[in-house]
């Protein structure tokens, strides 16, 4: 029959796989890199990946298609979650031999210390938790080593991270706190959902904003003198040094 279904651009598709998340019938997978529609009967045709497509990859057409089967759909939704959870989801730490060679000499090592690192993923009480990483290149040695590493987008995301960052934070013996965002407006909203965090665990511990501009170099962000969070300080200018 010819009906109405996504068509997704491979050209364009930068493999973020926002549209497979968004798809609940599971039409759509991430094959070598790249969004696909998996099955024509598992798109009902309703778009919702259309929207969170970052690229504009994915549009209507139509074309001779199978017709949308709900019962096949049900049928796979069932049987994944019978599987359980994602395997890449589940929580580990990886262990790292002190660093042995200053910063800056040999090849790069990886200070990554668990996995999974997107704050929607990682369990809040993790057994790791006891004590903007893409545009500077020495982002591993200077704020990864040794510590407990989330990321998180606040605009792809579309989520306040907040709740989810205080149960983090009351639930574990965190001891210090850096906060590494661009310099880009929409990377404000991790910043303020850490803040609000740290207000809503009723905790004091020490904390610090570091904000990195596009081009990789480094600007101080705020941080009050005693380094505790009491009442958010006015931010710094790029460059000033952190009183």
């Amino acid at each position: 029959m010819k009906r109405k279904i996504i068509e997704i651009d491979e050209a364009k598709c930068d493999g973020c796989g926002l549209c497979a998340d968004a798809c609940h019938e599971g039409a759509i997978g991430i094959v070598h890199g790249k969004a696909r529609l998996l099955r024509d009967d598992y798109c009902d045709g309703l778009g919702n990946c259309l929207p969170v497509c970052p690229t504009g990859a994915i549009a209507f057409v139509e074309r001779e298609a199978k017709e949308y089967n709900e019962e096949a759909v049900k049928m796979n939704q069932e049987r994944k979650a019978r599987q359980g959870v994602c395997p890449g989801s589940n929580a580990h730490s990886i262990e790292r031999a002190a660093a042995s060679e200053p910063i800056g000499t040999g090849a790069a090592v990886s200070e990554l210390r668990q996995w999974p690192l997107q704050i929607k993923l990682v369990p809040a009480n993790a057994p790791y938790f006891d004590g903007a990483a893409y545009a500077r290149a020495s982002f591993h040695s200077e704020f990864m080593r040794g510590k407990i590493t989330l990321i998180g987008c606040p605009k792809l995301d579309g989520v306040d991270y907040s709740e989810k960052l205080t149960e983090i934070i009351e639930n574990n013996n965190i001891k210090s706190l850096t906060v590494a965002r661009m310099e880009v407006p929409c990377c404000g909203g991790i910043e303020q959902a850490a803040i609000s965090a740290l207000k809503g665990s009723g905790k004091f511990i020490p904390w610090r904003v570091v904000t990195l501009g596009t081009d990789g170099g480094i600007g101080l962000g705020r941080r009050n003198a005693n380094g505790v969070l009491k009442h958010p300080q006015p931010r710094q200018r790029r460059n000033e040094p952190d009183g």
